[in-house]
């Protein structure tokens, strides 16, 4: 009896610091502080304040002030459109930029941060967090770059052009000098454009001198803050070239793995909800930008002909089938997508009613 006494006592010993250990290890997770540094590809605008400034606020506010973030404008971490450099070298702790910007070493990041060929706002949204997103995102990002990576921002669909010229048909296309970046370049060209890069601070004084004719940026209430309407004639709609556009937040992978489960989980919370938001935020504010640009800043509206926008998918929907042909990675994700937009192909049956019906009362 006293053996198993003094068993039954060390097994309740043992148990107890068992228990204090699981606890104290808790409590140093939840005591925990960071300071981090994260780089960015903007300082200033929507994506400064509602997206990466946002979500350094909101993780804050999560973690109850335990992580904090100290966000850079762009350039000083690092070069602006090289902010995955920064962040896979540790420059960085984290960064926030488009996905799209390393598109010259995989056109992958093409897929996943939106191009002629992607699905609207609504369905990129619904693969990105229910259809597999998120994961194929993850895991591509750290395969090929070295980061841990995760949707930070939602944009909708972007305006096709501001412009100082009409633009409605393929023909008024033809020789017509558009800034643009990245796949869209190639697409351009092949529709007739002339396509110019050159950095965001440039665009504004060529537009007003007339070296470029027109250029395409963000969404309209996005475009509303580089004022591109104080030398341009013309809005011209619907952004086909980029039909959503998601954002990126990326993590060193030393500074994740500090991280406990739990804090893991806050940050990707943090990046869910600043998302979720970012994306209300901006279709809310698209529709008052349209009334801005046509009753107080003396703009045309244009509408491109279905011609153009048809002829534009069809260009988007070709490079990423040769893409898929060619690269792994970009196939996986491509089939992913494609997948998940036929799932939803007849959803404008159940989720719209007609247009006359949409309409009504609103005369």
């Amino acid at each position: 009896m006293k053996t198993l006494a003094r068993s039954c006592t060390a097994v309740a010993v043992g148990g107890a610091l068992m228990l204090s250990v699981v606890a104290t290890d808790t409590v140093r997770a939840e005591q925990q502080t960071y300071q981090l540094d994260m780089a960015t590809a903007w300082s200033s605008g929507p994506l400064w304040d509602i997206g990466a400034n946002a979500f350094a606020q909101r993780l804050a506010q999560l973690s109850n002030g335990r992580i904090q973030v100290e966000v850079h404008p762009a350039g000083a971490i690092g070069e602006p459109l090289r902010v995955t450099d920064s962040v896979r070298r540790g420059i960085a702790d984290m960064g926030h930029t488009w996905s799209g910007y390393d598109w010259g070493r995989d056109t992958t990041t093409v897929a996943l941060g939106g191009f002629a060929g992607t699905m609207d706002d609504e369905r990129m949204l619904h693969w990105l967090y229910e259809g597999g997103g998120v994961e194929l995102w993850r895991e591509f990002r750290e395969d090929r770059f070295n980061v841990i990576a995760m949707p930070l921002y939602f944009r909708t669909m972007e305006t096709f052009l501001h412009s100082r010229v009409p633009v409605r048909t393929l023909e008024d296309l033809k020789g017509v000098q558009v800034r643009t970046a990245g796949a869209w370049v190639a697409m351009l060209e092949a529709l007739g454009g002339a396509p110019v890069a050159t950095a965001g601070h440039e665009i504004y004084p060529m537009l007003e001198r007339g070296v470029i004719d027109a250029t395409e940026w963000g969404s309209p209430w996005e475009d509303t803050f580089p004022r591109f309407y104080e030398v341009t004639n013309y809005v011209i709609i619907p952004g086909v070239h980029q039909p959503t556009a998601p954002f990126e937040l990326q993590v060193n992978p030393r500074v994740w793995e500090q991280f406990s489960d739990e804090d893991k989980a806050l940050v990707e919370l943090a990046a869910k909800l600043v998302t979720l938001e970012s994306w209300l935020k901006i279709g809310h504010n698209d529709a008052d930008a349209m009334r801005f640009y046509a009753e107080e800043a003396g703009q045309e509206i244009i509408e491109l002909d279905v011609e153009v926008q048809v002829a534009a998918r069809q260009l988007g929907l070709d490079w990423a089938e040769e893409q898929s042909a060619e690269n792994e990675w970009f196939g996986r994700v491509w089939e992913s997508q494609r997948e998940f937009e036929q799932l939803w192909n007849n959803a404008e049956r159940y989720r719209r009613a007609a247009p006359e019906v949409r309409s009504l009362g609103m005369e």
